[in-house]
């Protein structure tokens, strides 16, 4: 998976959110309140909050892999 910051993986009722890169990482530190969940240092996501994290990490330059 060269090329890619993050790697998001739909698990139905909850979707992980993995940084691959430090840019990527850096950038959830920066835009994701401190009170979220993490599972094996991905980001745990509800699905209806998706879209406009990935718009936003697409926005910054993020090369996403799903």
């Amino acid at each position: 998976m060269t090329g890619y910051d993050v790697r998001i993986e739909n698990h139905g009722s909850i979707v992980l959110v993995q940084p691959l890169t430090d840019t990527a990482r850096e950038w959830l530190t920066a835009n994701v309140g401190e009170d979220s969940m993490y599972f094996g240092g991905a980001l745990v996501v509800e699905p209806r909050y998706l879209g406009e994290l990935v718009d936003g990490m697409v926005s910054d330059g993020l090369n996403l892999f799903n």
